[in-house]
């Protein structure tokens, strides 16, 4: 909405159908990386944008990732490629937990 798109622009500039997008969009379903990755090249946006929480809405400012972090994320997209949907569920609500318990 930010970036003034609708479901039917996005599904023209990835090639992924207005249906999948919706699911998507609404939580019913978690893109793998290389989806990701086309809709935030879709949205001129970096992918790492994606992962950036704001509790207020707003587009945040991006830092560029070390290379441990690129690493770590390469690890993941090659890995993630063979999971089916519920896997993918359950590995990002694993993440998000270590996130929240992380001492930092």
């Amino acid at each position: 909405m930010q970036k003034g798109f609708s479901q039917g622009d996005i599904e023209k500039r990835t090639g992924l159908l207005r249906c999948y997008l919706s699911r998507v969009e609404n939580g019913h379903t978690v893109p793998s990386l290389d989806t990701l990755a086309k809709i935030a090249q879709a949205l001129d946006m970096p992918l790492a944008q994606f992962f950036a929480e704001d509790s207020l809405g707003h587009e945040m400012n991006t830092q560029r990732l070390t290379d441990d972090e690129l690493r770590f994320l390469t690890q993941i997209r090659r890995y993630s490629t063979n999971l089916n949907d519920s896997d993918r569920k359950l590995l990002l609500a694993m993440v998000k937990k270590f996130a929240a318990t992380a001492v930092r």
